[in-house]
C-alpha cells in the first residue's frame, strides 16, 4: 500500500543575504501560504495560520537542505507524505 502524498509547489519571491532571509509562497492542494525563511537563525514563518500545521515542517526541512540553491524567481516542488 503506498502513502498519501501531495505535491507542494514554492515560488521563490524575495532574498536578502544581508539580512539572511528569502522570501516565497508556497502552494499544496487548495491551500496557499506566503513564508519567510530567516536562514541564519534556522526560524520558519508561515501565514496564513489556517492550514499551516501542515506545511511548515516539511517546508522547513525543503528550505534547510535547499536554502543556498533557491534563486529569486524560481519554482520548486517537494512532495509532501500527506494527502491535502
Amino acid at each position: 500500500m503506498s502513502l498519501p502524498q501531495t505535491i507542494a509547489n514554492v515560488t521563490i519571491i524575495g532574498q536578502c543575504w544581508n539580512t539572511g532571509e528569502i522570501k516565497g509562497k508556497v502552494n499544496a492542494g487548495d491551500y496557499e501560504w506566503c513564508f519567510q525563511w530567516h536562514f541564519r537563525q534556522g526560524k520558519l514563518s508561515v501565514k496564513p495560520t489556517l492550514g499551516r500545521s501542515l506545511i511548515q515542517e516539511s517546508l522547513c526541512r525543503f528550505l534547510e537542505r535547499y536554502d543556498y540553491q533557491l534563486e529569486v524567481g524560481g519554482d520548486y516542488q517537494f512532495c509532501l507524505r500527506a494527502k491535502l
